[in-house]
């Protein structure tokens, strides 16, 4: 028998840089009169920068200004953070929680262990959630029916993310209770499931029109629930609309410029150092920055330098990059397709129709008829966002009038009685910030409009449960 011999390679190697240099976190709230400062320094490594923003975005925080530098084996970022109020932030459970977190993930750890030895995690990712995965054309009522085939196979939807995009959708659902459960009868439902959600896609579409259910098991390495939309949306090809016009193209190096919408892309290229610079200009909103960095990370570009900036409005970003390999944006249809992505990622987010924060009991087949309700009142839903906690439901619906038209509050009203629980209307502009949002809360007694306060997000939550225990966090050292 011939004996071969192969190199043996430990696999705690890759991790060795990061453990003889550990990530350095720290948190200065004295310097910036307006903003907390959040500096990171650690062993560089493709997806650090996305790792350091989502930390911030889970928690609803704003990055208004950002300083990125990973130029060799070495990253260091500065964050200019405040809250949706525009206030410091000095929550001192918060702060701890910032830096273990970040350390935690550059130590290959997703989990945080707080002084009191209770795990912390963003509520709307559990490893113990079965989830189904869905992407096709999208219609008016599509999520009803979808919602509609869960509630009648008995399953509990422990929390749902939609986006729509370009006639698109993608849908992560997350079930638990017998949905993921590994007996037979479970697996069998799962199948049903499954099975059933191809009908319903199937039902109207078109042939040679893309649909896709996927359902993933529970598992601790789950991708992050908005990266994972992203991804779902750019595999489902949602960008390949965007960017009809433009200005300045050709072969070569030549500069590209595309502008849709008040976005405005342009990819130059620097000489001196060899970079592909991509510049974003376009109206400011929550989580942009996760938003383009998540879109160029996957699509395998490295950000070597970068520089983000919040001019009242307008949000200015300006990243130096390179291919994974190595290379620039050398080709047309390469610097087309970047373009095109970033300007989709950032319009997947961006409000379209009339946002409705939902808080009622938790109940088996709640998602259906709340979805229900709207199809059945005439509305559409743009982009939804659920949680169940306990005995209580918490999520935000943006919908719109299957005409175009606005909202009418006596549909609302309707909605109202049968979903249950409290309707809070927001009432928002493009460029409004969550300092000018009002709210008029719909509940079984009255209507009226109360004072502004920034919206309900999942990521509230855990800042919530963080301020609970804070009096038994010890202090952040200076």
């Amino acid at each position: 028998m011939e004996i071969v011999y192969r190199p043996y390679f430990d696999p705690e190697f890759d991790t060795l840089i990061e453990r003889i240099h550990p990530p350095r976190v720290s948190i200065d709230n004295e310097t910036c009169r307006d903003c907390t400062l959040v500096m990171v320094d650690s062993a560089n490594k493709h997806g650090i920068l996305l790792e350091m923003v989502q930390i911030l975005t889970d928690l609803d925080l704003v990055i208004s200004k950002s300083y990125i530098s990973s130029d060799g084996g070495w990253f260091m970022d500065v964050f200019h953070v405040t809250d949706q109020l525009g206030n410091k932030v000095t929550d001192k459970s918060l702060l701890l929680y910032i830096e273990q977190a970040m350390c935690a993930t550059r130590m290959g750890s997703k989990e945080v262990q707080t002084s009191l030895g209770r795990e912390v995690r963003p509520p709307h990712v559990s490893k113990e959630w079965m989830a189904l995965e869905i992407t096709g054309t999208d219609r008016p009522g599509l999520l009803s029916e979808i919602s509609a085939v869960i509630a009648a196979l008995e399953c509990q939807v422990a929390a749902v993310v939609a986006w729509t995009h370009n006639t698109r959708l993608a849908c992560i659902i997350y079930m638990e209770d017998d949905c993921k459960d590994r007996t037979t009868a479970g697996v069998n439902q799962v199948a049903q499931v499954h099975a059933q959600l191809e009908n319903v896609l199937e039902a109207h579409h078109q042939e040679g029109e893309r649909r896709s259910v996927r359902v993933t098991t529970p598992e601790a390495g789950r991708t992050h629930t908005e990266r994972r939309l992203h991804q779902l949306m750019a595999s489902d090809r949602d960008y390949e609309e965007c960017c009809s016009s433009s200005s300045g193209s050709g072969g070569g190096r030549k500069r590209q410029d595309r502008c849709r919408d008040g976005i405005k892309v342009t990819i130059d290229y620097c000489n001196e150092r060899g970079y592909s610079v991509v510049n974003v200009k376009c109206r400011d909103r929550p989580k942009l920055l996760f938003d383009t960095v998540c879109t160029l990370t996957d699509m395998q570009y490295v950000v070597f330098h970068a520089a983000i900036n919040s001019e009242g409005s307008i949000a200015i970003q300006e990243y130096f990059i390179r291919h994974m390999d190595g290379c620039t944006l050398d080709s047309e249809s390469e610097r087309r397709r970047v373009t095109q992505c970033l300007m989709s990622a950032i319009e997947r987010r961006v409000s379209h129709g009339l946002r409705l924060d939902i808080c009622t009991d938790n109940r088996l087949g709640l998602l259906s008829d709340i979805t229900r309700a709207f199809r059945e009142n005439g509305l559409s839903i743009a982009r939804a966002e659920l949680g169940a906690h306990g005995e209580r439901a918490v999520g935000s619906f943006y919908v719109t009038d299957a005409s175009g038209q606005d909202v009418n509050r006596d549909v609302i009203e309707m909605v109202r009685k049968e979903i249950g629980g409290t309707v809070t209307v927001v009432n928002e502009s493009p460029g409004r910030s969550a300092q000018t949002t009002t709210r008029s809360i719909i509940t079984s007694k009255s209507s009226n409009v109360v004072e502004d306060r920034p919206r309900f997000s999942l990521g509230t939550l855990l800042w919530s449960q963080l301020e609970r225990i804070s009096g038994n966090f010890r202090t952040i050292k200076s």
